[in-house]
Formats: structure tokens, sequence, C-alpha cells
């Protein structure tokens, strides 16, 4: 399993479709529809089959071998 990447965000919450986008682990919607339905993606350990979760600072998403961890950047 690689190492995670650190995907910074600059506002909490965000969803978890949009989150897969941001992270490049889904290249659009109809992937991140496909992805969740095959029960592929994994929240903090757990297949996650909601689209719209909620996803907060320090959360671990895992899609297959590829992982992203959600930071939150306080912006100035």
């Amino acid at each position: 399993m690689s190492e995670p990447v650190d995907v910074p965000i600059t506002g909490e919450p965000i969803r978890l479709g949009q989150f897969l986008k941001l992270a490049g682990l889904a290249e659009d919607g109809t992937h991140v529809k496909d992805l969740i339905d095959a029960e592929e993606v994994k929240v903090n350990g757990e297949v996650e089959t909601r689209r719209g979760r909620q996803l907060t600072n320090g959360d671990l998403v895992t899609v297959g071998p590829d992982r992203a961890k959600v930071i939150l950047v306080h912006q100035p």
C-alpha cells in the first residue's frame, strides 16, 4: 500500500465525492459513483457507500492501493 498523499482543503467539511476528484482518485462524478457502487472506497478503513459523506481534517480515504488524507489549511 502506498503512503497517503496529503490533500489540502480550505474549509471543512468536504464531501467524499468532491474529495475523490480533488485528490485525483476519481476522474469525474461518474467514476466516483462507479467506485462507491463497487464498494472500492474506504474512509478510515471502513467501506463507505455514501458519496455525500462529510470528511474532516485527518480522514484517510483509500481506493485500491491509493490513499489520500484530508488536511485542513487555515486561511489567513
